[in-house]
């Protein structure tokens, strides 16, 4: 859109997660919108950037998935630190790990230096994921009950949208909502912290479980920057230090509304002085 081309926000580094590339329900436009208006002297991306998964079943992938990963190329090229750390979904290319790919560095995590001094281990976290270790079948069928949820939710939005009603996410209701959700959630983030306290790091940055997040747990700096299926969030380090959650499918809303009445301010006739 060309109402999002014009303006561009420079960070630190930005940290994006679960994109799902190969499924029709990946927010890729949304992506692409907030990276053409974002540069960054780091972009990490955290895991799940193709599902290999929903590729084995069936193929999708359009113009759009081939302009997503040329545009984080041509970042690349440009001088963006770009850092691939891949997750379960796109695990065959764990094999590559330690080496770049178009000046894309894949690795099996990493430690962000931050400019407040701290240390931040960078990981998918799938690895501390019991389902996916153990009983890696369960999460294939636990990723087809996503998918339906998916599609039940698209189903209800739409019905949504004809009353003007918000977005509504039906799996991140059953995440805050069902016991078992919210306990597997709770597990996750305290392995997670674990691990970067046994590392030395002051902070864990990772995505996986879809919920972006922000917080400390007890001595240790948990964020996860979220996905780009339902909630189309990135987490950005500001170059004063601060670290934020971007809901873009907010945001860009709030920018083409302004963008709009812009155009209609500037597109009417005024009398000549």
């Amino acid at each position: 859109m060309n109402a999002l081309t014009k303006p561009t926000t420079r960070y630190r580094a930005i940290f994006i997660s679960d994109i799902h590339l190969g499924t029709r329900r990946a927010q890729v436009s949304y992506l692409l919108d907030f990276l053409r208006v974002t540069e960054s002297d780091w972009l990490y991306i955290v895991g799940d950037l193709v599902d290999n998964w929903a590729l084995e079943k069936a193929w999708f992938w359009d113009q759009l998935h081939n302009d997503l990963i040329q545009k984080i190329l041509r970042k690349a090229r440009k001088g963006t630190k770009v850092i691939y750390i891949p997750g379960n979904h796109d695990d065959k290319f764990r094999d590559f790990r330690n080496l770049r790919m178009g000046r894309v560095a894949v690795l099996e995590d990493a430690i962000h230096h931050a400019v407040n001094g701290k240390r931040y281990l960078v990981l998918h976290g799938d690895k501390y994921d019991g389902v996916v270790r153990f009983a890696p079948w369960l999460a294939r069928l636990g990723d087809r009950a996503y998918e339906v949820s998916m599609t039940i939710n698209g189903i209800v939005n739409r019905g949504r949208r004809l009353f003007r009603l918000p977005y509504w996410s039906l799996s991140a209701y059953l995440k805050f909502k069902v016991k078992k959700a919210v306990e597997f959630i709770s597990h996750f983030e305290d392995a997670v912290v674990r691990e970067a306290r046994q590392r030395g790091a002051q902070g864990v940055i990772c995505g996986h479980i879809h919920t972006p997040d922000n917080r400390m747990i007890d001595d240790i700096h948990y964020m996860n920057d979220g996905d780009w299926v339902e909630s189309c969030t990135a987490l950005i380090e500001h170059h004063d230090g601060r670290f934020e959650i971007i809901e873009w499918a907010k945001l860009r809303d709030k920018l083409l509304e302004v963008a709009s009445a812009d155009r209609h301010r500037n597109g009417r006739l005024v009398p000549a002085s």
